[in-house]
């Protein structure tokens, strides 16, 4: 198991530093978040540290996601909320503050004030083509 001793998930994750956990296993911790935005918000984290979704080994991927449906389920109902968002901020420019890859588990009502200020926009002529190609390339990489 890579761990940094300088990570703050790494020492959550190796008991080092304590921490409301709600779940544990061979593969991640899922504890409440110091900094909720809802009654319930959690964060789960891979014990390994990886800091990244392009670092994220494809098993570990496969546990963290068979993690989702039951903690998410577990947070919106002990959050006394309608339903949830499992997000995952993935580099700074995204909003990543701790280079620890960890995904938040934020039980919403509708009364919340939470939500996504995303202004959406559409492709010009060809530009969606263009972009279509180019993930289809970067995929067979």
């Amino acid at each position: 198991m890579s761990q940094n001793p300088e990570c703050v998930f790494c020492k959550i994750a190796a008991g080092v530093i304590p921490a409301a956990i709600v779940h544990q296993d061979a593969t991640a911790v899922a504890f409440l978040d110091i900094h909720p935005l809802a009654p319930g918000h959690l964060l789960i984290v891979p014990r390994d540290h990886i800091t990244s979704m392009s670092d994220l080994p494809a098993e570990t991927s496969a546990a963290l996601a068979r993690l989702f449906p039951r903690l998410g389920e577990a947070a919106r109902v002990a959050g006394g909320a309608e339903g949830y968002n499992i997000l995952l901020n993935n580099g700074t420019v995204a909003g990543q503050f701790v280079e620890h890859l960890h995904f938040h588990v934020i039980p919403r009502r509708g009364d919340d004030g939470l939500g996504f200020r995303w202004v959406s926009g559409s492709y010009a002529e060809g530009e969606a083509e263009r972009i279509r190609a180019a993930v289809t390339a970067a995929l067979k990489r």
